[in-house]
């Protein structure tokens, strides 16, 4: 890990200098707060507490980050795309900022280099380096200003890793997701489907529950079947990959 630096006796002595110097590469400029940003690469699964019992982990500025990515991509959508309707740019949105998104992003700016965690392959998480890239947002706003915070996901992340044609053609079947994790987890995953008609309109609605193992962790609603089974899924999937914080 790029972070340490492994001794003859084998144990990992952290590298400052190194991580300062992977930081400068990553931002363009050079830290005011280097311990912010040691923060935001320290994943849950790797805390450590101060003397005074507060537990150091990036989850706080995970929450931070989101909250600032969604205004900067709001923001930019809004003026890039000026004729297009709230629901375009909201699951525009939606799209650059789900899980796999997110991971995928990081791992193009090089995270699994500098992310700090104790997880294994047998305790592993889906979303270990988008929540990073979200903390990393969360510590340069407070470092730097929302400003540069924008500068650097719209110049460094968006402009110089995203496909955003790509992302606008894709469309996620989350449905094929959910399955092909619940396979590879041996969990039982299974849809319950209630019809309701509106007697106002007489259109149909379909009333979807996502079950794992007989526990619901999604619902979903449309006019299809389908449609509320995908909209099931989403959310469940979203919860999974949120490590049940959603």
């Amino acid at each position: 890990m790029f972070l340490f630096n492994r001794q003859e006796n084998n144990t990992l002595i952290y590298d400052k200098r190194a991580f300062r110097a992977r930081l400068k590469c990553l931002l363009g400029f050079t830290p005011s707060n280097l311990r912010l940003y040691e923060m935001a690469f320290i994943h849950r699964s790797a805390s450590c507490r101060l003397p005074d019992g507060t537990r150091i982990n990036n989850e706080r500025l995970e929450y931070l980050g989101d909250a600032i990515l969604d205004t900067i991509l709001s923001e930019y959508l809004f003026h890039k795309y000026p004729d297009a309707n709230e629901g375009f740019l909201t699951k525009t949105r939606a799209k650059i900022v789900n899980r796999e998104q997110l991971n995928q992003l990081a791992l193009a700016l090089g995270f699994e280099e500098i992310v700090v965690s104790h997880l294994t392959s047998q305790n592993p998480t889906y979303n270990l380096y988008g929540d990073a890239l979200e903390a990393l947002v969360g510590a340069l706003f407070i470092d730097r200003g929302y400003k540069k915070t924008r500068t650097f996901f719209i110049k460094h992340v968006l402009k110089k890793h995203l496909d955003l044609n790509q992302v606008l053609r894709s469309e996620t079947d989350y449905k094929s997701l959910i399955l092909e994790w619940g396979q590879k987890q041996k969990q039982i995953v299974t849809f319950e489907c209630l019809e309701e008609t509106d007697t106002a309109t007489h259109k149909t609605f379909f009333n979807v529950s996502l079950l794992i193992n007989d526990v619901v962790n999604g619902y979903g609603r449309g006019t299809s079947k389908k449609e509320a089974e995908q909209d099931a899924s989403m959310k469940a999937w979203n919860y999974l990959n949120s490590g049940g914080k959603e």
